[in-house]
């Protein structure tokens, strides 16, 4: 079992904690972690793109010339693609680009996520988490006590409003439950701080 320090918020050592070795300890599978990024990525995107096609463009309801005797070609609508200001051919149309995982392949990601911080040694595993009133200050202050000056993901067992407010105004920290945490938050954050509670709770849920 992977064992890492327990720290309390003003950085001093309270121990150390074993992790669940089925969540927090396995070899970290690169292409799923892919996998699940690239179908977050998908899910995050919009799909509001479109077109009009010759039928939804205004004009064109009579035939500009007739059909033989002028010596041009033959045309039936001056909003067909070929002229200017026509319809667009196969252009985009609104659609869902979101797609589903397989549920262990989406766990499988998951844990190999967090073995990959615990490997990286980006993980800060603290006893709690916790402020007695919502300030940005209370926030800074624990991050430095940590040594810690990059994009971070503070991971709580339950929400916390004191703490989602307190982190609100910092634009490189987020704070999510062990229900919310996902695989691309995980990547793109550099630290990974996650209470005790919580990585507990965390390991049994992978598991």
């Amino acid at each position: 079992m992977p064992k890492v320090a327990l720290l309390k918020q003003d950085g001093s050592n309270a121990g150390d904690i074993e992790l669940n070795d089925s969540v927090f300890g396995i070899e970290p599978n690169t292409h799923v972690l892919h996998e699940a990024v690239v179908m977050q990525r998908a899910s995050l995107r919009q799909g509001t793109h479109a077109v009009k096609n010759r039928s939804d463009v205004r004009g064109g309801g009579r035939k500009p010339w007739r059909q033989k005797g002028t010596g041009r070609a033959r045309q039936g609508s001056i909003r067909s693609p070929q002229w200017v200001g026509g319809g667009v051919v196969f252009g985009p149309t609104p659609r869902s680009y979101s797609y589903k995982l397989p549920k262990k392949v989406r766990r499988l990601a998951l844990k190999s996520a967090l073995s990959s911080k615990v490997k990286e040694e980006s993980l800060f595993v603290l006893d709690s988490i916790g402020f007695d009133v919502p300030k940005t200050k209370e926030v800074i202050k624990m991050l430095d006590a940590l040594k810690v000056d990059t994009k971070v993901l503070i991971v709580t067992a339950d929400k916390d409003e004191k703490v989602i407010r307190s982190a609100n105004n910092l634009q490189t920290v987020k704070v999510l439950t062990v229900e919310e945490m996902n695989v691309l938050d995980l990547l793109s954050h550099d630290k990974l701080i996650i209470s005790k509670d919580a990585a507990e709770k965390a390991g049994e849920v992978l598991a």
